[in-house]
């Protein structure tokens, strides 16, 4: 009767030791791994924003459980789990750091919209003023002859040319009017016009027409960063790409000079990034009377 009683006991012993057995072996640093993967797996911007770092992770963390599993030595399983804790936390850094990236991206353009629209609804009111005072001259024509005709005539024209330099920033200076092509009117880092570079090209070359005789001379910025040689050619390109637009657009070769000035004669500090966009720049500067330019101090 005891005989009977002692073999199912042993025969539970051995299928507890057999389970036992069987299991993967796992350590401390191997389960804190595997929170912190749980941890990265469910945010999903970690997978989006860094991808190659988190299949790096993934991979190391399959190599730690895989030597869980052949029950190596703990020494030789916290040794992988160290290394795919380290890359689950690279992985994570580099999520953090481009998402922020990002979030500065984003508020950039929306600081740039607003100047654009800000930029719009002043050339609008530009257009409307003028507009009051066309219909304001030509109502006065039309009341009056000779003389005093052409002279309001004359005061709608010199109003229109106002609004148009007004539409264009224009700023009057002791070397003449100045006339601004910031960074936003150029592809990045590229001397080729954008579109609404172009637009604004075709308003300057409007107000060219209507001064024959003025001179012109393009001057190319650009903020700090690169190459000083590489900036001086850029801004070069950039004075030069505002010119041949110009030119296309009627206004004779001959009256615009071009110099490319890299990153001398900034207008703003370097430190940000606002300012290093303000200071990578055309300015256009026309001279007044048919007077030459002052050459920059």
């Amino acid at each position: 009767m005891k005989k009977a009683h002692i073999v199912p006991t042993l025969i539970a012993m051995s299928v507890f030791v057999a389970a036992c057995s069987s299991a993967p072996t796992t350590t401390s640093l191997l389960d804190q791994t595997r929170g912190d993967y749980m941890a990265v797996q469910s945010n999903p911007n970690v997978a989006r924003l860094a991808p190659t770092e988190f299949k790096q992770a993934s991979d190391a963390l399959e190599q730690a459980n895989a030597a869980a599993a052949r029950k190596d030595s703990p020494e030789a399983i916290d040794k992988l789990a160290y290394l795919a804790k380290q890359k689950i936390a690279t992985a994570r850094e580099v999520a953090k750091q481009k998402g922020a990236e990002a979030e500065v991206a984003d508020a950039a353009r929306q600081r740039d919209q607003i100047r654009l629209d800000q930029r719009t609804q002043e050339a609008e009111q530009a257009r409307l003023s003028a507009e009051r005072a066309r219909q304001q001259a030509a109502a006065a024509t039309s009341q009056t002859a000779g003389a005093e005709a052409a002279a309001r005539d004359a005061q709608a024209r010199a109003a229109a040319l106002q609004a148009q330099l007004a539409d264009l920033q224009a700023k009057q200076t002791e070397r003449g009017l100045v006339v601004t092509f910031g960074d936003v009117l150029f592809n990045v880092d590229q001397a080729q016009l954008s579109a609404e570079g172009m637009r604004t090209a075709r308003k300057l070359a409007d107000v060219l027409t209507q001064n024959p005789d003025g001179k012109l001379l393009v001057e190319g910025f650009t903020d700090s960063t690169g190459g000083a040689a590489h900036n001086l050619e850029l801004s070069q390109r950039r004075a030069e790409s505002v010119r041949n637009a110009l030119a296309g657009m009627g206004v004779g070769a001959e009256r615009i000079a071009t110099r490319g000035y890299g990153e001398a004669y900034p207008v703003a500090g370097n430190d940000s990034a606002g300012n290093r966009q303000l200071n990578r720049r055309v300015e256009i500067v026309l001279s007044q009377n048919g007077q030459p330019i002052a050459t920059r101090r």
